[in-house]
C-alpha cells in the first residue's frame, strides 16, 4: 500500500533553510522553505529591520524542525537596493545570490496574477532548484567589492551629466523654437546675447520666457563646468605615475589605450564596468554579458533571427559598437577589419549593421584576451605615443 505524502513528511528532511526576499520601499516579504513540494512560509517585516529578520529565521528553523546548526541560502532580485543587503547578509554568515530580474521565468499567458506573496513563492522555489544544480534557471549577478563599486561612480556620474546637458540644451532650443527662433551651431545665451534675440515679429522675448531661458542657461553652464572638472579628474587619475597610489585596474586602462582607436573614454568604461573586476571563463560569457549574442527563433518551418539579445550592460554595448567603427577606421590591417571588409563592405545597409555588431562582439573578445594574456590582436597596431 502506497503511503500518502503530506507536508509533515518534508519537515526536518534538510538542514538548509531557503529564504527569498521580495523587496519594496516600506515592507519586505520573506519566503521560507526547506525543499520542493512544500508550501513556503510567507512573512512580512519592515524594510531594513534585521532584528525582525533574524527572529523570523529562528522561528522558521523551529517551524521546519531544523537542527541548531543549519545554513541559510537566500536570494533577492537586483534593483534599487543594490548590493548593501547582500553584503549585510554575507557578513551574518548567510549565503546569498542576487538574481537578474529579466532572467526569471514567468507565465506566458495574456494575463497573470502579480503580487508580492506570489513573487516570494516563485523566488524561493526557484532558489531551491538552483541549489539542487539547475543553474540555468536564472542569471546570477556578479557582485563587486565595495571598492570596485565605488570606482564606477566617476564614469557613471559623467555619463549622467552629459545626458542632462544634452537634455537641457534641447530644452532651450525647444523653448526658442516656440517663438520661431532657431539657433544653429553652439549655444551662447549670455545676458548680452539673450537681449538681442528677436521673435518672428521682430519683438524681444517676453520677460517670463526670457527668465526661464536664463535659468536653463545657467544650469547648462553649471553642467558644462562639472563635466570639465570630472574629465580633468579622470585625466589626472590616468596620469598618476605612482603605482601604489593608483587603483588596481588603472594599468588595464593604460594597456587598452596602447591600441590604436582606443581612447580614454572607451578604455575607462570597458575596464571599470566590464573587464576590471569580472572573471570570464570563455568568449560566450563576454558576448552574453554585453548583450551582443544572437537570438534565433526556430519553430517548425519558421527559422528567423530576432537580432541581438540586448540583455547585457547597456553602456558597454554602446561603447563596443562605437569602438567597432573606430577599429575599422584606425586598424585597417587587423584580421577583424579584413574579415568585415570581405563579408560586409559591399553589402547593403542592413547587412552592414549586422556586421558591425558582429565586429563589436568579436572586438570585446579580442580585448578580453589581450588584457588576460598581453597578446595583441592579430594585425592590430599600437599607438606611436600615448
Amino acid at each position: 500500500m502506497i503511503k500518502k505524502t503530506t507536508q509533515q513528511d518534508f519537515i526536518g528532511t534538510s538542514s538548509v533553510l531557503y529564504l527569498a526576499f521580495e523587496l519594496s520601499n516600506k515592507k519586505w516579504k520573506l519566503g521560507f522553505s526547506t525543499g520542493l513540494g512544500q508550501q513556503p512560509r510567507i512573512r512580512t517585516i519592515e524594510a531594513g529591520d534585521f532584528g525582525s529578520l533574524n527572529a523570523e529565521i529562528e522561528l522558521a528553523r523551529k517551524r521546519f524542525k531544523l537542527p541548531e546548526k543549519f545554513r541559510v541560502l537566500s536570494c533577492y532580485e537586483a534593483g534599487r537596493d543594490g548590493f548593501w543587503l547582500h553584503r549585510n547578509l554575507v557578513a551574518q554568515g548567510i549565503r546569498n545570490c542576487i538574481v537578474d530580474s529579466a532572467s526569471i521565468e514567468v507565465n506566458r499567458r495574456k494575463r497573470r496574477a502579480k503580487a508580492d506573496k506570489l513573487d516570494a513563492n516563485t523566488l524561493v522555489r526557484m532558489l531551491i532548484r538552483y541549489d539542487y544544480g539547475e543553474h540555468r534557471i536564472w542569471s546570477v549577478v556578479c557582485v563587486p567589492s565595495a571598492e570596485e563599486e565605488d570606482r564606477r561612480q566617476l564614469n557613471r556620474e559623467l555619463a549622467t551629466m552629459e545626458k542632462e546637458r544634452t537634455r537641457t540644451s534641447n530644452r532651450i532650443r525647444g523653448l526658442l523654437a516656440t517663438q520661431g527662433i532657431r539657433i544653429k551651431g553652439k549655444l551662447d545665451l549670455s545676458d548680452s546675447q539673450l537681449g538681442r534675440i528677436r521673435m518672428w515679429n521682430k519683438q524681444p522675448l517676453p520677460p517670463g520666457l526670457k527668465d526661464r531661458i536664463r535659468r536653463e542657461w545657467d544650469r547648462l553652464v553649471f553642467l558644462t563646468q562639472q563635466i570639465l572638472a570630472l574629465t580633468g579628474e579622470r585625466r589626472k587619475v590616468l596620469r598618476e605615475e605612482d603605482p601604489t597610489e593608483a587603483a588596481p585596474d588603472i594599468e588595464k586602462i593604460r594597456q587598452l589605450q596602447k591600441l590604436r582607436s582606443m581612447g580614454p573614454v572607451g578604455s575607462w568604461v570597458l575596464v571599470r564596468e566590464f573587464f576590471g573586476w569580472r572573471h570570464f571563463k570563455n568568449r560566450r560569457q563576454v558576448g552574453s554579458l554585453a548583450g551582443l549574442t544572437p537570438t534565433p527563433y526556430q519553430s517548425g518551418d519558421t527559422n528567423t533571427d530576432q537580432g541581438i539579445s540586448k540583455a547585457g550592460i547597456v553602456p558597454v554595448r554602446r561603447i563596443a559598437i562605437e569602438l567597432a567603427w573606430g577599429w575599422l577606421r584606425y586598424q585597417p590591417g587587423s584580421k577583424l577589419t579584413r574579415w568585415y571588409n570581405e563579408r560586409f563592405a559591399r553589402a547593403g545597409k542592413k547587412a552592414r549593421k549586422v556586421g558591425i555588431v558582429a565586429v563589436a562582439r568579436r572586438l570585446l573578445i579580442e580585448l578580453w584576451r589581450y588584457l588576460e594574456t598581453g597578446v595583441i590582436p592579430e594585425g592590430a597596431e599600437l599607438k606611436t605615443a600615448l
